[in-house]
């Protein structure tokens, strides 16, 4: 820790046993940090809400009031206070309740001084990434920009998003990057890598989980050794050993299965793994990003996604808008398809026309940057002069048919085409007994596409036939 950093944050230390206070004291005050002391939660009340209190650090068994109850009164009044619970009465359901009203984090007695410090530090560390966030942001507004790493688009949800990134890029903390397909996730990824210049130039390594198998995914990730599997003929090094001191992405986080999603909350958690059929544990130093375009709190809810892991990737997030939540960028990301596209296909396009440019902004572009993309290679490709017309553009009457649906009946007909397809899922999850995983494989799909088509179908447990 930096002693004249720590100088700037003040901590409370809140246990009726005085050790215990006492010692956490001086600890804290040999790092650097304004130290205070409070015995009961009424005191530890009185401080906060009449000092200036970062960081309280609270036992979870105290008189009368409660370490929890600490916790909810403290972030009525100070909301950016954080708070640490500990106690010798841990449990993961106390952990996950304790996080649910807003705690930093849980640690058990007897308290370990490395790990209390080390929270310690990783609050510091949010801190001053957050002081950054407040420093950069009128620079940015003033410069602005068009592109940032591979990125374009000059709104000020893009402003923020260049922002957010270099503010994050040279932490070590885990971002979490949600948003429809399409809108860049991958992009967002490799910008925070070649945004840290301790990792830049250091492997990169983006793995598709939702592509995978289990067994391919884990062995993917964590390597295995001879004879571990069928097919398994020699030892093999994972992709969290390949990508050593660089950045490891992991695309459709949603897709691990509950064993996996236990083997990644202890790389989280403790850095270590073991390859598949190996018990040497080896030590991951590489910076996680994960990313999904789901909703994983109804994951969570639903019981497919751990609550714990949830917290523990939800560090920092990163929300990407989607196209149509910043048609203002669509111009730009036109010209700069064009330029690429005319480039490699040895065109010479300058723009597009009046009617294209309507026809565009009026599309709801539920495919993202990435259905755009396609549509602008594809209209460089058809056009027989330097502006893009209507009919330049492959499938044109699919942009047309969303700004005015086709009824059948008073229903449209997309709607009525999509009836058949729930049925049958819903078929296929009885007859394999709601075994999502079983059910994809029946299907011929995988277990990430089966759970977007629920969502879209709103297929729930009401449909299950006992």
């Amino acid at each position: 820790m930096d002693k004249e950093i720590n100088s700037h944050y003040s901590i409370l230390i809140v246990d009726d046993e005085p050790l215990i206070r006492e010692s956490l004291y001086e600890v804290f005050r040999i790092e650097g940090f304004k130290a205070r002391m409070a015995s009961s939660a009424e005191e530890a009340l009185e401080i906060v809400n009449n000092d200036k209190v970062d960081i309280v650090v609270a036992d979870l068994k105290l008189p009368q009031m409660t370490g929890l109850e600490l916790l909810k009164e403290i972030k009525k009044s100070k909301p950016q206070t954080e708070v640490i619970l500990a106690t010798g009465y841990g449990t993961i359901e106390t952990a996950v309740d304790a996080i649910k009203h807003g705690a930093y984090d849980y640690i058990t007695k007897p308290i370990n001084d490395n790990e209390v410090k080390l929270l310690i530090g990783k609050i510091v560390e949010k801190r001053q990434i957050l002081e950054e966030n407040r420093n950069l942001r009128d620079f940015i507004a003033q410069r602005g920009r068009n592109a940032f790493c591979g990125m374009t688009g000059s709104s000020e949800k893009m402003q923020k998003i260049y922002q957010l990134i270099e503010s994050v890029a040279s932490t070590n903390a885990t971002i979490f990057i949600n948003g429809e397909s399409g809108t860049g996730k991958g992009l967002v990824a490799r910008a925070i890598h070649e945004s840290d210049h301790n990792r830049k130039g250091k492997p990169f390594i983006e793995v598709s989980c939702g592509a995978l198998s289990e067994t391919l995914l884990e062995s993917e990730l964590f390597g295995h050794m001879k004879g571990a599997f069928t097919g398994a003929i020699k030892d093999k090094e994972g992709r969290f050993e390949f990508a050593k001191d660089g950045t490891i992405f992991l695309d459709e986080i949603d897709a691990f299965s509950p064993a996996l999603q236990v083997k990644l909350l202890r790389v989280l958690q403790d850095g270590v793994f073991e390859r598949v059929g190996d018990n040497i544990t080896r030590k991951a130093s590489a910076r996680i990003i994960v990313a999904t375009n789901q909703n994983l709190t109804e994951l969570v809810e639903r019981g497919d996604f751990r609550e714990d892991l949830y917290y523990r990737i939800n560090v920092i997030m990163i929300k990407l808008p989607s196209l149509r939540e910043r048609k203002e960028d669509i111009d730009l990301l036109v010209k700069y398809f064009i330029e690429k596209y005319s480039k490699k296909n040895n065109k010479k396009i300058t723009g597009i026309s009046e009617e294209v440019k309507r026809i565009l902004l009026e599309h709801s572009w539920p495919g993202n940057i990435r259905e755009l993309e396609n549509a602008i290679e594809g209209a460089v490709i058809m056009a027989k002069t330097e502006i893009i017309n209507r009919w330049d553009i492959p499938n044109v009457a699919k942009f047309a048919a969303t700004a005015t649906p086709k009824l059948v009946n008073g229903r449209p007909l997309k709607k009525i085409l999509e009836q058949p397809e729930r049925d049958l899922i819903i078929a296929v999850l009885n007859e394999c007994g709601w075994n999502r995983n079983k059910a994809a494989a029946s299907l011929g799909i995988n277990r990430t596409t089966l759970y977007n088509k629920m969502v879209k179908y709103k297929i729930t447990d009401k449909d299950r036939k006992l």
